[in-house]
C-alpha cells in the first residue's frame, strides 16, 4: 500500500490483520463457473453481428447462455425469462438461486486472492490504497456480520451514507451477502434528502462514517444522519466508521463496527431486490428504482466487458461516485463480477488544482485505453476536445446512452465489428438484447424509411428496472405509456443573446426536420442556466414545475449544486407568461 488515511478504523484494522479466509474458507458454492468473459462453445464462434441479431431474435438462447457461463449459482434457473411490459410485468432466471457477493468475491479470490480489488485514490494528491479481493472479502463479511448481529436480516432496507471509499464499496456487498437491500445515498445530499429516502424505503439501518473528505473540505456526515434519523422511526441502528480522527458523539442506535470476519452467503432468488435506487421524481418526490440479483449483476458484468473491452488484468477507472447509478454499475458491479482491479476516486478533477491531478492520473497524457461519458449528451466540442486533447487522438471516446433504471450501458459505438467507425457525439448501436423501436405520437410502432418518432426499446433485457419500489404503478405509467411533447427551456451562448428569435426559429426548424413536426415545442423560453446537481445532471423535474405552472411544491431542491437558479427560472418563466398573455390581447 502507497498510504493510509489517519483515523482508519475498522477497514484498516482489518487489513492489518490480514486474516481473511483462505481461499474456499467461506464458500459453499460447487462446481467452478467457467471464467468471466467466456462464452458457451456454441456462441464463442459467432461474430458480433451474429450475437447481436441471436440476442434479439433468440433472447433465451441468448440470455440463458450468458447467464450460465458467467454467473455462478446455488441453484440453476429453470426459466430465462417471464416478462410482459404492458403490465410492467419483468422476471429474468426465474427458479435460480445465487449470491451477488459471491459473484464478485469468492470466485476470485478462489483464483486469485492476492489481485488489487480496489485502488482508492484519497482525496489528497498522492496518496492511495490498494485493497486485494482477499482483503475486500474479509471487510464484507465483518460488515454482513455486524448487519445480522444487530437484527438485519435478508429483505430489510439499509441506507449508505457514505462517499466513494472502499467500506462504501463493502457497505454494498455486506448487503448483497446477507440479503438486505442497500439504497446508497451521495454523501452530498442534505438531512432532508437523506430522511426522504430512508422513509420512502423504511430503512431499517444507516452506514456512515463520522466525516467525509472531498476537495481539501471536511463534511459531517454523522451530524447529518442525526439530524436525517430523527424524523425516521424506521432506524434501528446506525453503524459508525471513522475516515478521519475527528472523535465522533455516539447515541444509544449507534454501533461502531467490529465483528469476525467469516460470513456465509445467502442464497437468494434470481428476482429477490439488490438495491433501490432513488431518482428525482416529476412529481418532486424521489422514486426508488429497483434492481434484483441475477439480471441486474449480469448485465453489469457483460456491459463492462464487451462496451470497454475489459480484458483478463486490465485496471479500470470511473470516477463516478457510487451514490449513482455508474458508480454501482461501473464502479462495485460490473468490475468485480468480471475480477477487474477498479479504482475509487475520492476527491474532485480540480482539487487542488487541474494540472496537478491530471498530470499525476496522465488524464493528459493518453494512458488510458477508453472513456466513457455520462449524465447529458456530448456535444461535438467536447467530444473532439477529449480525443484530441485527452486521447492523443489514439483514445476511442465510448459515449454511451442509458440511465439509472437501464441497469447498464444499452446503446454505444462499441461493441461493433472489427474496424467499424466511431461517429463523434454520437451512442451509435445497440448493446446485445437491446431492440429500439420508433413509436408515433399514439404510441404505435413506426416502421419503414425516412420516419420519425420517440425512440422506445421494444423488449426486455435482463438489467431493467423492475419497478418503483411502493408504486409499480407509477412505473408502469412513467415508462411503458406514451408521453406529451416538450417544453423547451434553451441557454444561449453569448455571441448569440442578441439574436434570440431567429435562433429559436432555427431550433424550431432543426426540430421538425430531425425529429417531427409534432414533436416541435409549442413555448421556448430563453434561461441563462438550468439547475443541475452537483454531478452535472439536469434536473428535469424542476423544469416540469416550471412549465405546468405548479412551483409551488418543488420538493428538495438541496441536491442542486446552486439552488438560486430555481429563483431565476421562475421569474423568466413569469415574463414569458406575461408577455404571451399582452400578445394574445392584442390579437
Amino acid at each position: 500500500m502507497a498510504a493510509r488515511s489517519r483515523g482508519s478504523g475498522l477497514f484498516w484494522a482489518a487489513l492489518s490483520r490480514r486474516r481473511a479466509p483462505g481461499p474456499g474458507r467461506c464458500l459453499s458454492y460447487q462446481p467452478h463457473a467457467p471464467a468471466p468473459g467466456t462464452w458457451s462453445t456454441e456462441l464463442s464462434r459467432l461474430s458480433h453481428r451474429d450475437l447481436y441479431r441471436l440476442s434479439v431474435t433468440d433472447p433465451d438462447r441468448f440470455w440463458g447462455a450468458a447467464a450460465a457461463d458467467r454467473l455462478r449459482w446455488v441453484e440453476p434457473f429453470h426459466r430465462v425469462r417471464d416478462c410482459d411490459l404492458s403490465s410492467g410485468r419483468i422476471g429474468w432466471f426465474l427458479g435460480g438461486k445465487l449470491n451477488v457477493s459471491v459473484n464478485c468475491l469468492d470466485v476470485h479470490v478462489e483464483k486469485h486472492p492476492d489481485r488489487v480489488a480496489l485502488i482508492w485514490e484519497q482525496d489528497e494528491p498522492g496518496t492511495e490504497v490498494k485493497v486485494t479481493y482477499r482483503e475486500l472479502l474479509e471487510t464484507t463479511c465483518r460488515l454482513a456480520n455486524a448487519l445480522k448481529s444487530h437484527g438485519i436480516n435478508k429483505g430489510d432496507r439499509v441506507a449508505i451514507y457514505m462517499p466513494v471509499s472502499p467500506l462504501a464499496v463493502a457497505a454494498m456487498l455486506a448487503c448483497a451477502r446477507i440479503g438486505a437491500v442497500h439504497t446508497v445515498v451521495f454523501a452530498g445530499f442534505s438531512s432532508d434528502a437523506l430522511a426522504g429516502r430512508i422513509q420512502d424505503a423504511g430503512c431499517k439501518a444507516v452506514i456512515t462514517f463520522n466525516e467525509g473528505v472531498r476537495g481539501g473540505r471536511v463534511i459531517q456526515l454523522k451530524a447529518t444522519v442525526d439530524a436525517a434519523v430523527k424524523t425516521c422511526p424506521s432506524v434501528q441502528h446506525v453503524f459508525v466508521c471513522q475516515r478521519t480522527e475527528t472523535p465522533v458523539v455516539m447515541g444509544e442506535r449507534d454501533v461502531q463496527l467490529e465483528e469476525p470476519a467469516v460470513c456465509a452467503p445467502e442464497a437468494l432468488d434470481s428476482e429477490d431486490l439488490l438495491f433501490l435506487l432513488y431518482t428525482s421524481g416529476s412529481t418532486g418526490k424521489p422514486k426508488g428504482v429497483v434492481h434484483t440479483q441475477a439480471g441486474y449483476l449480469l448485465y453489469a458484468s457483460l456491459t463492462l466487458q464487451h462496451v470497454f473491452d475489459y480484458r483478463d488484468g486490465d485496471v479500470f477507472g470511473c470516477v463516478a461516485d457510487v451514490g449513482w447509478i455508474t458508480g454501482h454499475s461501473y464502479v462495485v458491479y460490473g468490475p468485480l463480477c468480471n475480477g477487474a482491479t477498479t479504482v475509487l476516486f475520492e476527491s474532485t478533477p480540480v482539487y487542488p488544482n487541474p494540472g496537478k491531478r491530471h498530470l499525476e492520473y496522465g488524464w493528459m497524457g493518453g494512458w488510458m485505453d477508453g472513456w466513457m461519458m455520462v449524465g447529458e449528451p456530448i456535444n461535438h466540442e467536447a467530444w473532439h476536445w477529449f480525443h484530441s486533447v485527452v486521447g492523443e487522438g489514439r483514445c476511442p471516446l465510448v459515449d454511451t446512452w442509458w440511465q439509472t433504471e437501464t441497469g447498464g450501458v444499452c446503446i454505444a459505438p462499441r461493441p461493433a465489428d472489427e474496424g467499424a467507425p466511431i461517429v463523434p457525439a454520437m451512442a451509435m448501436r445497440p448493446f446485445f438484447g437491446i431492440q429500439p423501436v420508433l413509436m408515433g405520437e399514439k404510441g404505435e410502432q413506426l416502421s419503414g424509411n425516412d420516419i420519425t418518432g420517440a425512440l422506445c426499446i421494444s423488449q426486455p433485457w435482463p438489467g431493467i428496472a423492475r419497478s418503483i419500489y411502493g408504486d409499480h404503478q407509477r412505473f408502469v405509467d412513467t415508462y411503458f405509456k406514451p408521453y406529451p411533447v416538450p417544453f423547451a427551456f434553451v441557454v444561449l451562448k453569448e455571441d448569440l443573446s442578441d439574436d434570440a428569435p431567429a435562433v429559436l426559429q432555427q431550433l424550431r426548424d432543426l426540430v421538425a426536420t430531425k425529429i417531427a413536426k409534432y414533436a416541435v415545442p409549442e413555448h421556448f423560453l430563453v434561461v441563462t442556466r438550468l439547475p443541475k446537481t452537483r454531478s452535472g445532471k439536469i434536473m428535469r423535474r424542476i423544469l416540469r414545475k416550471v412549465a405546468m405552472e405548479t412551483t409551488e411544491d418543488l420538493g428538495d431542491v438541496s441536491t442542486l449544486d446552486d439552488p438560486s437558479v430555481v429563483k431565476e427560472i421562475i421569474e423568466a418563466h413569469e415574463a414569458y407568461r406575461k408577455q404571451r398573455q399582452e400578445e394574445k390581447k392584442k390579437k
